[in-house]
C-alpha cells in the first residue's frame, strides 16, 4: 500500500511539473509574442519619421532653390537693365556724330536730359498707366486704361514684394528713355530745349504708357494675339514716330539742302556709339526674357540678335553701294541698327535662319525708307524714323510671315494661318494711330506756343553756340557771336 501511494506520488508530482512548465512556457510565449508585437510599430513609426524628415529636408532644399533662382532672375532683369541704360549713351554718342559739329554739345545735353526727364515722370505717372490695374471678370479697369497707382503706389520698399515691384520698374524705365531718346536725333539741331523737355515729359508720362498698356500690360491689342517680344513696335516704332512726326512740324534745319544731307561731323564717334548700342541690345533682348531659367531662350534670343544686327550692316551696305557705288559708313551703322531693331520683336519666335532674313531685309527697308523721307523733304538728322519706325513695323510683321510655329508663332510659312499676320497688322495699325495723332497734336501746340523751335539766330550762330554757350571742339570751332547779345 505504501508503495502504491509513494507511486502514486510520484506521477502526480511528474504531471504538476508538467503541467507546470507548460503553463511556464505559454506565459512566456504570451510575454514573448507581445514584447514582438510591440516592437513592431515601433520600428514601423521610426521608419515613418525618417521618411517625413527626408521629404521635410527635400521640401526645404527645393525652397532654397527656388529661392536662388527667383533672385538670380531678378539679378538678370537689373543687369539687362543696366544695359539697356547704357543705350542712352551710344545714342548720343551716335546722334552726336551723325550731326554737324555746331549742335553736338545740344545732342548730348537733350539726349542726357532724355534719361532724367523720364526717370521723374515715369516714377510719377508713366509707370502707373503702362500697368494699371485691369481685371475684366472682375470689372477692374478696361482694355484701354487700367487703374492707375501714381509714385508707384508708394512703395516704400519696406513692404512685401517692393523689390520686385522696383526691380521692374527699373528694367521699364530703360525701356521708356530708349523710346524718348529717338525722337531726340531726328529733331537735332533746331528743338527749343524747353520745347525738348517738355516733350519728353509728355512722351513718358502719357503716350509711351498708353501704348505699354495695351501690349505688355495686357490691355486690348494683346488680347487681339499680337506678339512683340521686345518692342519693335511697342518701343522702336513708337518713337520713330514721334520723331517723323516732330520732324515734320518743326521743319528741316537751316540752309538744308534735300538730296544732299550734311556730311557726318564725327563717324569715330557714330562707330562707337553703334557699337555701345549693340551690346546694349543684348540687355533689351535677352533681357526681356525677365528670368534666367530657359537657357534655349536666352540662347536663342541672343544668337538671333546678332545675326539680324551683322545681317542688317550687310543688307543695307549692298544695296547702298549698288544704287551709288560707295561704301557708305553712315548706312553701314545705320544698318546694323535696323537689322537689331527688325528682329526685337521675333526674337523669341524665328528661328536663326530667319532672323538672317529678317535682319537682311531691315538693311533694305532702311535704304527705302530714307529716300522716301527724303523725297518727302522731312529733315530726319539721323535717319531715326527709318531705323526705328519702318523697321520696328516691318520686324512686327514679319512674325506673322516667318514665325515659328514650334516658338509658339505660327505664322503664313510655318502653320499657313492668317491669324497672327492680322493681330500683327492690328497692333501696328493702332499703335501708329495714337502715337501719331497725339504727338501731331502735341508738338502742334509746342509750335503755337513758340517753344518748339529755336530762335533764328541760333540758325546763324549755331544751337550751341546760341542755346549753352559752348563748343564741343572750342580749340577748333570756336563761338561765333550773337547779333543779340
Amino acid at each position: 500500500m505504501d508503495k502504491r501511494k509513494a507511486g502514486f506520488g510520484s506521477k502526480r508530482k511528474l504531471i504538476y511539473r508538467l503541467i507546470s512548465l507548460f503553463l511556464g512556457l505559454v506565459i512566456l510565449y504570451s510575454f514573448g509574442f507581445g514584447t514582438i508585437a510591440q516592437e513592431e510599430p515601433a520600428a514601423e513609426d521610426a521608419a515613418a519619421e525618417e521618411a517625413m524628415a527626408a521629404e521635410l529636408t527635400i521640401a526645404e532644399v527645393q525652397a532654397n532653390v527656388d529661392a536662388v533662382q527667383y533672385n538670380l532672375d531678378h539679378v538678370w532683369i537689373l543687369l539687362a537693365g543696366f544695359l539697356v541704360f547704357f543705350m542712352q549713351a551710344g545714342f548720343a554718342m551716335l546722334e552726336g556724330g551723325m550731326i554737324r559739329e555746331t549742335g553736338v554739345v545740344n545732342s548730348l545735353a537733350e539726349n542726357f536730359m532724355d534719361a532724367c526727364v523720364t526717370g521723374i515722370v515715369f516714377f510719377i505717372v508713366g509707370f502707373g498707366i503702362a500697368f494699371g490695374a485691369y481685371d475684366a471678370e472682375a470689372g477692374v479697369g478696361s482694355s484701354i486704361l487700367g487703374e492707375i497707382q501714381l509714385f508707384l503706389g508708394g512703395a516704400t520698399g519696406a513692404g512685401e514684394g517692393d523689390g520686385t515691384l522696383f526691380v521692374n520698374f527699373f528694367f521699364q524705365f530703360a525701356f521708356a528713355g530708349a523710346a524718348a531718346t529717338i525722337a531726340t536725333g531726328a529733331m537735332a539741331e533746331r528743338t527749343n530745349f524747353v520745347g525738348k523737355l517738355i516733350y519728353s515729359a509728355v512722351l513718358g508720362a502719357v503716350i509711351y504708357p498708353v501704348v505699354v498698356f495695351w501690349t505688355w500690360g495686357g490691355g486690348w491689342i494683346t488680347e487681339a494675339g499680337f506678339v512683340d517680344f521686345a518692342g519693335s513696335t511697342i518701343v522702336h516704332m513708337t518713337g520713330g514716330i514721334v520723331a517723323l512726326v516732330g520732324a515734320y512740324v518743326l521743319g528741316p534745319r537751316a540752309g538744308r539742302v534735300f538730296g544732299r544731307p550734311p556730311a557726318a561731323s564725327n563717324l569715330a564717334l557714330a562707330s562707337m556709339g553703334t557699337f555701345i548700342l549693340w551690346v546694349g541690345w543684348y540687355g533689351f533682348n535677352v533681357g526681356s526674357t525677365l528670368g534666367a531659367s530657359d537657357v534655349n531662350q536666352l540662347g536663342l534670343v541672343a544668337v538671333n540678335t546678332t545675326l539680324a544686327a551683322a545681317a542688317g550692316a550687310l543688307g543695307a551696305m549692298f544695296l547702298k553701294h549698288f544704287l551709288t557705288g560707295g561704301w557708305n559708313v553712315s548706312f553701314i551703322l545705320n544698318g546694323s541698327l535696323a537689322g537689331l531693331v527688325g528682329i526685337t520683336a521675333g526674337c523669341a519666335s524665328v528661328t536663326p535662319i530667319s532672323a538672317v532674313i529678317i535682319g537682311a531685309l531691315s538693311g533694305a527697308v532702311l535704304v527705302a525708307s530714307i529716300r522716301i523721307v527724303e523725297n518727302m523733304k522731312i529733315d530726319d538728322a539721323v535717319g531715326a524714323f527709318s531705323v526705328h519706325g519702318a523697321c520696328g513695323a516691318f520686324g512686327t510683321l514679319m512674325i506673322g510671315i516667318v514665325g515659328s510655329q514650334a516658338l509658339g508663332a505660327p505664322s503664313l510659312f510655318d502653320g499657313g494661318s492668317l491669324d497672327l499676320l492680322g493681330s500683327q497688322v492690328v497692333g501696328v495699325v493702332g499703335v501708329a494711330v495714337w502715337v501719331g495723332a497725339t504727338s501731331f497734336i502735341m508738338f502742334r501746340i509746342l509750335n503755337a506756343i513758340d517753344v518748339l523751335h529755336v530762335n533764328p539766330e541760333a540758325d546763324r550762330i549755331g544751337i550751341d553756340a546760341y542755346e549753352h554757350h559752348a563748343s564741343v571742339w572750342p580749340n577748333v570751332l570756336p563761338l561765333r557771336e550773337s547779333d543779340e547779345e
